[in-house]
């Protein structure tokens, strides 16, 4: 039996879209879920500084909870730090996060796909280079929404959001050309599923919202089937990290709410 836990890291609430998919499919393990609160948001960091926030956080947080597997539930961490944690921690599997722009242009039948991210991922030469190599063929739209992010905070936090300002964030997402409109939107961040029926509502056309959760739940689960254990332990609780130390009633009842004990 494996009491280690599958830790799962995002700079908030976005993980929890993940760690939801992840528990479907790997019931037989524990996580711990780490919410840098004191970083958020990511998208306002330089790069070089939010790197090394990261693996220094990581130094701590392996030696506390000795996780079997860290999930990097985060587009902006991972296509930052990955390469950092990977060289720093060889001992551990990392597994990250990044925008489907590969499914989705193989899937859009218009050829216009537009993914939502936060600035810091539009910015990212790696996400550049999925488009270079999966999505030549289409036309992508790179749309950064500055607040998307914390409006998802706030909705999953106090349980409104102002729907004005979601229309505000995703209208660029919409591109009519030739006759063929935007079919595909690929959500290129952990916060913005949870906001998806908002999205559809304010939408000004239908569009098919690929959400990532599941497919990197289910590549964490391939590589934890080849470590050993993995059995539920009878007593186990998933746990919850804020990198604050002082999250507010609302984050905690939330946590709560996802069955996660705050510690």
């Amino acid at each position: 039996m494996s009491e280690q836990p599958v830790l799962v890291f995002d700079s908030g609430i976005g993980g929890l879209s993940v760690l939801r998919e992840a528990r479907v499919i790997m019931p037989g393990r524990r996580f711990v879920y780490v919410a840098d609160d004191a970083g958020f948001p990511y998208g306002a960091w330089e790069e070089g500084a939010l790197n090394d926030r990261i693996v220094g956080l990581f130094g701590g947080l392996i030696e506390r909870f000795n996780p079997a597997l860290a999930l990097i539930a985060c587009n902006t961490a991972s296509t930052i730090v990955m390469p950092a944690l990977r060289a720093t921690f060889p001992a551990l599997p990392f597994v990250g996060t990044v925008p489907a722009i590969k499914p989705a242009a193989e899937r859009t039948k218009s050829g216009l796909v537009s993914v939502l991210a936060t600035p810091g991922t539009v910015k990212r030469q790696y996400t550049r280079d999925l488009i270079r190599d999966y999505a030549d063929k289409v036309h992508v739209r790179l749309v950064g929404s500055e607040n998307l992010a914390a409006l998802a905070e706030t909705y999953m936090r106090k349980g409104f959001v102002d729907e004005a300002a979601v229309k505000t964030e995703i209208d660029p997402c919409f591109v009519e050309r030739d006759g063929r409109q935007t079919d595909i939107v690929v959500l290129a961040c952990t916060h913005f599923p949870f906001l998806v029926n908002r999205m559809r509502k304010m939408a000004p056309w239908p569009v098919d919202w690929i959400d990532p959760a599941e497919a990197i739940a289910r590549r964490a689960l391939a590589i934890v089937e080849t470590l050993p254990g993995g059995d539920a332990l009878p007593d186990a609780r998933d746990r919850v990290v804020f990198t604050s130390g002082n999250p507010d009633y609302s984050a905690q009842r939330l946590m709560h709410g996802f069955g996660l004990t705050v510690v």
